[in-house]
């Protein structure tokens, strides 16, 4: 029992430190599957000895039972919001108001605005006793097992611990793990979320703590409310002191001397807002000095030492004057907000998903409602609420359609899906969007076949399924309205080219549900043929990485339709040849090395570079994680350089990379 406890205490000791390096410096010691070990062997010596579990072991951040209902909280000191300023103009006003009360001798403490959700979190002794939401300021609910969940979020701080301390912070869902996310809750049927934000607030929310533990939040402190057992004089001092206790704070901030410094700041945020790993909506800006903090005070619900300078507006408001009904490749039924068209963050947007029927239903939407319009960053344009202080009663019902809009066929919903489908294989809005994915770019590469040429084959009867692609001659375009004869070869070359092809692009290209590139390429790299795959049982399916139950069985279910292996098979006669990515022998340099490219390479393009990574044995990933071996990277790199950077991923250059194959 002695050296059980010894060993316990260390373990859990070893695994706070490792948790500390690695969310917090951005500097692991130790690979992921030696801290799965430690954390493994914690588990194991817990079952045997429970007696000796702490509740602030590293075990214990995996989620409890669910509640029935969060407890309210009243904060020590109220969670204040801030005042906004939007041009420079406003800005020179802080400026001038602070400089005319402490003198041009003061600094500022500058951050990008997270968009999240504000949190507290309590420490007493180094422990965490409480994790509270906002609420009105005053009043919040009381989320710690959600909060303990949360990786970066420690249970216990590291030493000397003050007696207590109140931190203020921002709880963050990735965009990465935002879009993966939602892509699991489309497959699933569920409603998916509007933004990150939403996400993030949604998943706190939650009344089983399992549901927060199996999202990948994380949290930014940037602030305390109270502090009993030491003395801090500033801003910058206070989140070197949470840093040191093992808080994450944004490596992002700056210390500025005056307005100009903060103005390139919020350009230079801007300008990299698109390339952060979370949503921002500007800056903020707080006095250094605790001392004239206290000085400037507080005006009604905000401090002034503190302003929040926002970015230009991404989301705006504008009426509702119709919803049209779109039919997709898989025959869901997408409804599209028709908008009075509206500028938002630069950009007019006249149009913006609903997603399906519960999404309009939970919004309580009407024909002629003012409505809140969201962009932001690459997410299409959403709507977000409804005005309904402004509704006049002229507003009219939005009625879901019962018949398919495009061929006029039932419309179904599977129970358990939020999707409705349109069940016709043969509707024509069906087959010219599953032709436009079968011709794409990273599908069959049919270049110039794009919606218009699509169209014209469909209504003039010359293709019914992709297979009569390979069937068409220049003269049967010839006969199309206004086509010449250069761009009737042209079409015809194009197509013929597309007969040499790789394993991987036709998968995709066949516009089986739930299959993307990468899934694609994972299934093209195990199985290896054609007749493989189409012969693939789903537990056979199930044997390639990253393949779970829900993409086994749609594969199954496409391939079990006659009608599906039929049209492959018929492709395969027309000269339509897959090939799997050969390697070479004795070329297995990169065996178990995981790569992910970013940005635009030198001298090489992105399939290029991924043929000789799958040539010399190595993976390809869309995204980044700690699992990833290296980030090739090219000319404006995205977001994924801003994760490898914060997870420690080694990054190639083009040249470096070359001379790893060597």
């Amino acid at each position: 029992m002695s050296e059980a406890k010894k060993r316990l205490s260390w373990l859990v000791e070893e695994l706070w430190k490792h948790g500390y390096q690695y969310y917090v410096l951005d500097q692991p010691e130790i690979s992921d599957e030696a801290y799965d070990t430690l954390f493994r062997e914690l588990v194991e010596l817990e079952e045997k000895h429970p007696e000796l579990r702490s509740a602030y072991s590293p075990t214990q951040k995996v989620g409890g039972m669910p509640l029935k209902k969060f407890p309210k909280y009243k904060h020590r000191e109220p969670m204040l919001g801030l005042q906004n300023v939007y041009t420079p103009e406003e800005l020179e006003a802080v400026f001038d108001r602070w400089q005319e009360a402490l003198g041009s001798a003061f600094s500022v403490v500058v951050e990008p605005k997270f968009d999240g959700l504000a949190i507290e979190l309590v420490y007493e002794k180094g422990l965490l006793v409480m994790a509270a939401t906002r609420g009105d300021g005053e009043t919040g609910e009381d989320v710690t097992s959600n909060v303990k969940t949360i990786r970066s979020v420690p249970l216990k701080l590291r030493e000397p611990a003050p007696a207590l301390l109140e931190v203020r912070g921002e709880i963050l869902l990735l965009k990465e793990d935002f879009r993966k996310l939602n892509h699991d809750r489309a497959s699933k049927g569920e409603p998916v979320f509007a933004n990150p934000r939403n996400a993030a607030a949604g998943s706190i929310r939650q009344l089983d703590p399992r549901v927060a533990s199996a999202r990948s939040l994380d949290l930014f402190c940037h602030g305390i409310g109270g502090i009993e057992g030491a003395v801090l004089e500033s801003q910058a001092q206070m989140l070197e002191f949470l840093r040191d206790r093992g808080l994450k704070t944004n490596r992002l901030t700056k210390r500025c001397n005056n307005r100009a410094e903060v103005e390139k700041y919020y350009r230079d945020m801007e300008a990299r807002r698109e390339t952060l790993p979370y949503e921002i909506d500007g800056v903020v800006l707080k006095i250094d000095s605790f001392g004239a903090q206290r000085e400037l005070g507080f005006v009604a619900r905000s401090p002034r030492w503190a302003f929040a300078y926002k970015f230009a507006a991404q989301e705006g408001n504008t009426i509702l004057e119709d919803v049209h009904f779109q039919v997709g490749r898989t025959g869901a039924i997408t409804p599209v907000a028709v908008l009075a068209p509206v500028s938002i963050g630069g950009v007019t947007v006249s149009r913006a998903g609903l997603h399906n029927e519960d999404q309009m239903r939970l919004l309580d939407l009407k024909i002629g409602d003012t409505v809140v319009v969201k962009r932001a960053g690459d997410v299409i344009p959403d709507v977000q609420s409804v005005v309904v202080a402004k509704r006049t009663g002229k507003e009219k019902p939005i009625r879901f359609p019962t018949k398919c809009p495009s061929c006029g066929g039932k419309v179904t919903r599977i129970e358990g899906e939020a999707a409705h489908r349109c069940a016709n294989i043969a509707c024509p809005a069906q087959i010219a969007e599953r032709l436009r994915h079968f011709a794409s770019k990273r599908a069959m590469n049919i270049e110039g076949l794009g919606e218009k040429w699509i169209e014209m084959l469909l209504q003039h009867k010359l293709i019914e399924h992709y297979s009569d692609l390979y069937d068409l001659k220049a003269k049967d375009l010839l006969t199309l309205e206004r086509q010449g004869e250069r761009s009737a070869q042209k079409l015809i070359q194009a197509i013929e080219a597309s007969k040499t092809t790789t394993l991987d692009r036709l998968i995709f290209a066949m516009g089986i549900r739930f299959v993307g590139e990468r899934t694609a390429e994972l299934l093209a790299d195990h199985l290896l043929t054609i007749e493989a795959f189409l012969e693939a049982t789903e537990a056979q399916l199930m044997e390639v990485e990253e393949v779970g139950e829900t993409v086994a069985t749609a594969i199954t279910a496409f391939l079990s339709d006659k009608h599906n292996v039929s049209e492959v098979r018929r492709l395969l006669k027309k000269g339509v040849t897959p090939k799997a990515i050969e390697r070479s022998a004795g070329k297995d340099t990169l065996q178990g090395a995981t790569f992910v490219i970013t940005g635009t390479l030198p001298t090489l393009s992105r399939s290029q570079a991924e043929a000789m990574i799958k040539a010399h044995g190595g993976k390809i990933s869309g995204s980044v994680s700690k699992k990833t071996s290296y980030l090739l990277l090219g000319e404006s790199p995205g977001s994924k350089f801003e994760k490898a950077t914060s997870l420690g991923v080694k990054t190639l250059s083009e040249a470096e990379f070359r001379k790893l194959l060597e």
